[in-house]
């Protein structure tokens, strides 16, 4: 065998190998240690009377032999494996009791989901209610702030003495009714600055921006279509006596003037009011 040593000086040759010192087997206590590591293991094998050659035929012949060992062992286990399942006794009993405890659990489960949907509904619909009341009430406020406005101009341009005009003279056309107020004192005295008219026309669009805004078919702006025709009208009065008795004394207000007719949308007036103030 290739595992045996000669010593030098030795002529007889069979009585040298009997005297050879055999390595021993490789313990496989060795090999079950928890803290097995393979260069600590060969390290100690230095002094080992064995080639490598030798050492490394031993460890292949080693793990074959224990491959084959942990076959054999689950070819003889094989059977009882397959049949381990059937040879439990007692355990459908067990197995029921964890399945009806999961049906109950799964239910519950479920009634709690189901509640807390209800819930979640409950919440969005108060949710959506409070957000419509404050839609509405928001709305309030600034259908308040419409007539507060409409107000306030109606008693700044003096609607109700434009009104009593506007009766008794119901058959007279435009340009008559500006002639009258033209003469009238009172009209002259509530319009008698252009920053007070420029005023009433910024308050006028205001007012009629948010009407738009809420909506010209909402009850409340149609209501309230005939005062703003009124303050609209009355505005162009002011407007065109304010122009007419500008002749020509103040170029920047006579400016101003024309740009609140630009803003009113109503660029022919101007140039009616314009051709009069001329004639």
């Amino acid at each position: 065998m290739s595992n045996r040593f000669f010593f030098g000086g030795s002529d007889d040759s069979d009585s040298g190998e009997d005297n050879l010192p055999y390595p021993k087997p490789l313990s496989r206590a060795a090999f079950l240690t928890p803290d097995f590591d393979p260069a600590t293991y060969l390290s100690s094998l230095r002094n080992r009377h064995q080639t490598l050659e030798d050492l490394r035929a031993e460890l292949r012949t080693r793990s074959q032999d224990i491959s084959k060992e942990l076959l054999d062992l689950v070819n003889d286990n094989y059977q009882d494996f397959l049949s381990l399942g059937g040879s439990l006794q007692g355990g459908d009993e067990k197995v029921e009791e964890v399945r009806l405890g999961l049906l109950g659990f799964k239910r519950e489960i479920q009634g709690l989901k189901a509640k807390l949907d209800q819930r979640r509904r409950e919440v969005e619909g108060l949710v959506a209610q409070r957000k419509a009341v404050r839609r509405q009430l928001q709305l309030g406020r600034t259908l308040c702030g419409i007539d507060y406005r409409l107000h306030e101009l109606e008693q700044s341009l003096l609607i109700t003495t434009n009104e009593a005009l506007q009766d008794k003279k119901a058959g007279d056309n435009y340009q008559g009714i500006s002639e009258g107020d033209e003469d009238s004192d009172d009209s002259q005295e509530g319009n008698g600055s252009t920053s007070r008219l420029i005023k009433h026309v910024r308050q006028y669009l205001l007012t009629r921006r948010e009407m738009e805004r809420i909506g010209l078919q909402d009850k409340f702006v149609v209501q309230n279509q005939a005062r703003m025709a009124r303050v609209r009208h009355t505005i162009l009065l002011d407007l065109g006596n304010a122009v007419k008795q500008n002749r020509g004394q103040d170029d920047q207000q006579l400016m101003t003037l024309l740009a609140a007719y630009r803003d009113l949308e109503e660029g022919h007036e101007a140039v009616q009011v314009l051709k009069e103030r001329l004639s």
